[in-house]
């Protein structure tokens, strides 16, 4: 469609169906016409950013929040996970070159020339190196990808634990599906396309959990027993009737110097995991784990057996937050995320690193919101850990006294209210 005509369709309500499709149906015409808004601010970015008005395309990528497998994924465990309401909006379309110019709000604009696939050193830890990590590995699977231009505007925070990257990489693979592909590539094709551009290309070893989240949408249950072929499973579960909100709170952390802290988990489980021969916790016996605990605590120290112990508890659990879901049962969800935050404190070791002991913003953030509420809702640790972000369950009932007591002692706009949306990457309109 022309662009001038996908404006018009848009505000006399000629979307309204997908938007409610795609974010849940809105409630109450004011947050319809903010949708609506925010993509027309779109189309009016990529006019302005390259002076075009042919046949464009809309999509949507969203980010993405972890329920359940706190650091089980790179042991090849088992992960609840979900797609939220924030996203990255996009106006494309195809430029007829081998450039893709992509303009994000509020960034430089990226121009990269197809012609070369090959890994860039200069674009590691750049947006660069995801787009010509996706354009390769769908090359692989024999498409042609050429060029397009595309305007972007994102609400997925940046640092918020929500996935911006993974957002990033599902919008750069369902364009490119939409444009170059015939729609051959499946959710989890675009996920894997995501997560091998951020391994190669951007220079990141991260696990799979927060592409398959974004890709595929809503919430999800995924069992990596086998990485190359995970199991992808929708949960229906509509989180409204809990009579709870999502919150995830940023607990102003510094992330710098964290590598060596994050790398540090899946290096001692897979320490633990080597003892036994194997290459990852899950191909161990717990049974057998348990026997030789006096050993392993002689040869590889404490944290890596209490690391480990968290492994096998939080795989367990996963999927008994899945099957709680999938019952209707939130009492005993709510129980299973308060024992998963237990666990991530106790055992696996991530709300504060030993570098600044004295800081210890997430562990501050943990304890309030427990203090907050008592016996009701539940909290855990959300994501990497160290400095990162927390996630809630508020009863509807304490939300408001809930945020304004996090944010008072963390700083204003660090509560973060969310929906699960109910679609992950998607064509808003072709």
């Amino acid at each position: 469609m022309l662009l001038e005509q996908a404006a018009r369709f848009l505000r006399t309500g000629g979307l309204d169906e997908i938007i409610c499709k795609v974010y849940g149906c809105p409630d109450g015409s004011d947050a319809l016409n903010g949708y609506r808004a925010r993509i027309e601010h779109v189309m009016d970015g990529y006019r302005t950013a390259f002076g075009r008005t042919d046949e464009i395309a809309l999509f949507s990528a969203p980010g993405r929040t972890e329920l359940g497998g706190n650091h089980t994924d790179h042991q090849h465990g088992n992960v609840l996970a979900a797609s939220v309401n924030l996203d990255i909006v996009s106006c494309a379309a195809p430029n007829d070159s081998s450039i893709v110019r992509i303009q994000s709000e509020g960034y430089p604009l990226d121009e990269i020339d197809l012609s070369d696939l090959t890994p860039h050193p200069e674009e590691i830890n750049k947006t660069a190196a995801l787009i010509r990590g996706v354009a390769a590995a769908a090359h692989k699977q024999g498409f042609e990808i050429k060029g397009f231009d595309a305007y972007m505007t994102s609400n997925v925070l940046s640092g918020s634990g929500l996935s911006s990257s993974a957002a990033y990489e599902t919008m750069i693979g369902v364009i490119m599906n939409q444009f170059f592909c015939d729609g051959a590539l499946t959710a989890i094709d675009i996920a894997k396309i995501g997560q091998y551009a951020e391994n190669i290309y951007f220079g990141k070893p991260c696990g799979l959990m927060d592409q398959m989240a974004s890709s595929v949408g809503g919430i999800v249950a995924i069992d990596f027993e086998s990485e190359s072929e995970p199991k992808v499973r929708r949960v229906s579960y509509d989180m409204s009737m809990s009579e709870h909100s999502l919150c995830i709170i940023d607990t102003g952390g510094d992330h710098a110097e964290l590598t060596g802290d994050y790398a540090a988990i899946p290096r001692e489980m897979g320490e633990i995991a080597g003892a036994f021969g194997k290459t990852v916790l899950r191909e161990v016996e717990e049974a057998e784990f348990l026997r030789a605990v006096p050993s392993l605590r002689r040869q590889y120290g404490d944290r890596a057996v209490l690391r480990a112990m968290h492994f096998f508890a939080e795989n367990r659990r996963a999927v008994e937050e899945k099957e709680a879901l999938q019952k209707g049962n939130f009492e005993r969800f709510r129980q299973l995320v308060r024992e998963s935050g237990r666990s991530s404190a106790m055992y696996l070791q991530n709300v504060y690193t030993g570098i600044n002991p004295e800081r210890q913003e997430m562990s501050i953030a943990l304890a309030l919101a427990e203090t907050i509420l008592g016996e009701r809702g539940a909290v855990r640790v959300h994501g990497g850990g160290f400095a990162g972000t927390i996630q809630a369950f508020v009863p509807n009932d304490l939300l408001s006294y809930f945020k304004d007591t996090m944010e008072a002692a963390l700083g204003k706009d660090m509560c973060h209210v969310l929906t699960i949306r109910p679609a992950g990457g998607v064509v808003l309109m072709s």
